[in-house]
């Protein structure tokens, strides 16, 4: 059984599915839907239609440089299996992907700490703004504003360090 990737979005074509176009140089398209083939006939950019695969990865929202990647291109040399060089293979196919879901997640811990820091100054600058809304009328003090800005500071420092 033979997985095919769509030219579009690249996602996995399952036997008996989609649609094949095959241009007049001989070149084969494969689209895994109606969506993808119409977008291709409109000459559309896969790396601008945000639910493609490519648009992900050259936005950044998924990890595109990484060395395990590299094991899924496609090498046309034939091989003659052994017993032996079976098991290294699957063996060496089972870490390859532990590795990939390992640096997969630590990739997306680091975009979600990225949004934590953000929504972190955006509260802080919230609260400069907005202090008079915070603080008692009487005290009028800048010291208490100071004050007030590093307590919020400080918490939010430790929550971070909790995690």
């Amino acid at each position: 059984m033979r997985l095919e990737k769509c030219y579009f979005c690249s996602s996995t074509i399952y036997p008996g599915h989609g649609i094949q176009f095959v241009r007049n140089d001989c070149k084969i398209f494969r689209f895994c839907r109606s969506k993808c083939h119409k977008a291709f006939k409109n000459k559309r950019n896969p790396r601008k239609a945000k639910w493609t695969k490519a648009f992900r990865k050259a936005a950044g929202k998924e990890l595109a440089v990484d060395p395990s990647l590299e094991f899924e291109k496609r090498r046309h040399v034939p091989v003659k299996y052994n017993r032996e060089l079976w098991q290294t293979t699957f063996k060496a196919m089972k870490r390859i992907e532990e590795i990939r879901v390992k640096r997969q997640n630590q990739f997306i811990l680091n975009r979600l700490n990225k949004g934590k820091e953000l929504r972190k100054e955006a509260d802080v600058k919230e609260v400069k703004t907005n202090i008079h809304l915070i603080r008692a009328p009487a005290a009028r003090a800048k010291k208490l504003e100071k004050k007030m800005v590093q307590v919020i500071q400080e918490a939010d420092d430790e929550d971070m360090e909790e995690v």
